[in-house]
Order: structure tokens, then C-alpha cells, then sequence
């Protein structure tokens, strides 16, 4: 059984058979569903998991707490791979107090319709005394619902981050991009949007000691804790995290594909990092993580019935729902009779802050001819 510290326990599951998180981000490494226990006169558990895997979950609280009973659940957060074992958790240990916010406490009656439960709502700064261990309740709505609550253990200065500083990978698999590559992609898919919001937060834990962060998702981080603060803290301010270009293609025949290569290789030789992605055919959250995760980005697109091919409509519809801002973009269409996309793509960005765009805008006619070459190196030179 791990332990975290003297009195913390990990009691989450590994989940290696679900595809599709949310129903729609690949799972190639499986996903954690964590969930901690604190031994003290009182027992907490922290969060449930998903339902499906409660019967491991159960034998690792079996596990450490052996003829006791948990007094309290906290629920941090009511979506379904975090709450929906929470009837039979309450069916086998009924007795137990949920430990919750006023919102998840109504959403706890949307979820489970007839299910009695007894609960003790907590507000901001509210505490709860387990005996050594004394628990402070961090509201921190929007990240990524409205019910969800930090937890700060104030003995052991432990973080529980609900779904914050969370990544996707179950823990038996040990990622070889590190923790970054997979948490990257899982904030910008997931909680992008509520970058003010994730501030918020932050500002709160900016006066805590904290040794250890737990979240729902992803690997316990007990070091280097000032890197995952930070990187955090750039995430939601929309800020780059790296220097470089991110190329993302919509192409029909590869036309289009084959300039966007052209103008990778034309950026290497510049010693600039580059990252090129076929919007068709990429898992598009992939290519979410690198538009944020670079400082310019290259949105090249075939002109399709007056417009944009629509995947590419998409990837910029949901740039812009995650509030894409602070970047430079470059603009590259095709068009064999009658080039489009670079004026809508453009028109896409006229609300969006400090959006800087880069000249020329290349313009291709079916393929690559001396001229829209010519203009592929301008461009190469201007990102620069």
C-alpha cells in the first residue's frame, strides 16, 4: 500500500480499459483515478473513482483502515470518474458524513436521484479537525465545474487539487515525454477555458506551505513543486511556455501539407523549433497543447465551399474557446480558383487579444510555384 506520508494514503485505481476520456480524448495510456485516505482519530477519504473500479478502490481502504469505518467522503468534484461509485461507497459504509460544497450537494441530488446521504457543507476557509490532521476547504469553482473545492491538509501540508495539476496516463505506465507533454494536453482540453478562473485559485494557495500536491489525475508531485506552480501559472495566463512555430494543416490532397513542410524545413534551417500537425488525421487536443505551447503559430488551410476545410474550422473554433491570445499567427491558403481561407481564418481572430499577424500571406493556387514559394521564405524569415 503507498504511502504519502505517515497518515495519507494512495488508494486510487488504474483504468486501462476506457478508449475515450469524456468521450472524446484518446486514452492510448489508460487513465488514474486517484483517490487518498487520511488515518487519524477520524477517517477521510478523498474523492471516490470511477464507477467500474470500485472493488479495487474498496480493498485498498479495506487495506489500511482494516474494522474501522471512514467518517467522511470529500467529494472535491461531482463529475462522474471522481463520483459515480459514491452510492456504493455509501451502501457499504452508510454511516459516513460527505464532506462537500453547497453546489455539489445539489448536484449530488441531480446525479443520484434517490440516494439518502448525511453531509456536512463547507465554505471557504472552513476547516475540519480529524485529530492530528486539521483540514482547510479551498473553494475553487470553474476548475472546471462550479462545485469543486481544493483541500489543504495543514499538518502534513498537502494539497488536494481536485482535477488541477492532473494529467492523463494511468500510474503503472511511466510516461517517457515526462509529466509536461500529457498534462499540457489535458489542461488546455479540459480546463483551458477558466485560465482567470485557475488564477484565482492560485492566489490562494500563494501563502501555503505545500510539500506535496495530489490531484485527481496523474502521479503525486512531491518535488520540484515550484515547476508545476509555475508552468501552471503560464498556462492560465495564456502565455507561451516555449519558443518556436506550430504548424497546423488542413489539407485535402496534400498540397497544401507538402508548403506547410516546405516551410519546416526552411524554419529549421533557421535553427527555430517547429512542430507541424495534419489537422485530419492528429489527435486534435495534441495540436490544442502545441498551439499554446508555442509563441507563433501557422494556420494553413484549402479554401473549401467559400470557406475553410471544415477541420480546420474546428481546430480554430476551439482555440478560441479556450481563449487563445498572446500569440503571433501566420496565415497560408489554397485555392484553385478562388483562395478564401486566409480572409476568414483572419476574420476568426478580430476578438482576440494580442494576436500580432505575420506577412506575407502565402498564397498558393493548387501548388507550389516560384511566386508562393518565394513567399514561403518571407514568411520563414519574418517568424524569425
Amino acid at each position: 500500500m503507498k504511502k504519502i506520508t505517515n497518515d495519507i494514503y494512495y488508494v486510487g485505481v488504474n483504468d486501462h480499459k476506457t478508449d475515450l476520456f469524456e468521450s472524446q480524448f484518446p486514452l492510448e495510456n489508460g487513465m488514474a483515478y486517484n483517490s487518498y485516505l487520511i488515518l487519524d482519530e477520524k477517517i477521510v477519504i478523498m474523492d471516490s473513482v470511477d464507477e467500474g473500479f470500485e472493488d479495487g478502490w474498496f480493498h485498498k481502504i479495506e487495506e489500511v483502515i482494516k474494522n474501522r469505518k471512514p467518517d467522511y467522503l470529500a467529494v472535491s468534484h461531482m463529475e462522474p470518474d471522481h463520483s459515480s461509485s459514491i452510492g456504493k461507497f455509501l451502501a457499504k459504509y452508510p454511516e459516513t458524513t460527505l464532506v462537500l460544497t453547497a453546489k455539489a450537494s445539489q448536484m449530488m441530488k441531480q446525479f443520484f436521484r434517490d440516494l439518502k446521504f448525511k453531509e456536512l457543507i463547507v465554505k471557504e476557509n472552513d476547516t475540519l479537525n480529524l485529530g492530528t490532521h486539521i483540514l482547510k476547504f479551498i473553494m475553487a469553482p470553474m476548475i472546471h465545474w462550479p462545485e469543486v473545492m481544493f483541500t489543504y491538509d495543514q499538518f502534513d501540508k498537502v494539497l488536494f487539487s481536485a482535477d488541477a495539476f492532473g494529467k492523463f496516463g494511468a500510474l503503472d505506465y511511466e510516461d517517457p515525454e515526462g509529466w509536461a507533454c500529457e498534462a499540457r494536453r489535458y489542461y488546455f482540453g479540459i480546463v483551458g477555458k477558466y485560465g482567470a478562473q485557475v488564477q484565482a485559485a492560485m492566489s490562494k494557495l500563494s501563502n501555503l506551505t505545500i510539500n506535496t500536491i495530489c490531484a485527481l489525475h496523474g502521479p503525486i508531485l512531491d518535488s520540484n513543486l515550484d515547476y508545476y506552480l509555475n508552468i501552471y501559472n503560464t498556462w492560465s495566463k495564456y502565455e507561451p511556455e516555449d519558443k518556436g512555430v506550430f504548424i497546423a494543416s488542413a489539407s485535402i490532397y496534400g498540397n497544401t501539407y507538402k508548403a506547410c513542410e516546405k516551410l519546416k524545413e526552411l524554419l529549421e534551417k533557421e535553427g527555430i523549433k517547429v512542430s507541424l500537425a495534419d489537422l485530419s488525421r492528429e489527435d486534435i487536443f495534441e495540436c490544442y497543447e502545441d498551439a499554446f505551447r508555442y509563441d507563433r503559430l501557422v494556420l494553413a488551410c484549402s479554401t473549401y465551399n467559400a470557406t475553410l476545410f471544415p477541420i480546420m474550422n474546428t481546430f480554430i473554433e476551439g482555440l478560441l474557446e479556450r481563449n487563445y491570445q498572446n500569440r503571433k499567427i501566420a496565415l497560408i491558403e489554397n485555392g484553385s480558383w478562388a483562395p478564401m481561407a486566409a480572409k476568414v481564418m483572419k476574420e476568426k481572430f478580430e476578438k482576440s487579444k494580442n494576436i500580432e499577424f505575420v506577412d506575407p500571406v502565402v498564397k498558393i493556387t493548387s501548388t507550389l510555384d516560384d511566386n508562393s514559394l518565394k513567399q514561403l521564405e518571407d514568411l520563414a524569415k519574418n517568424l524569425k
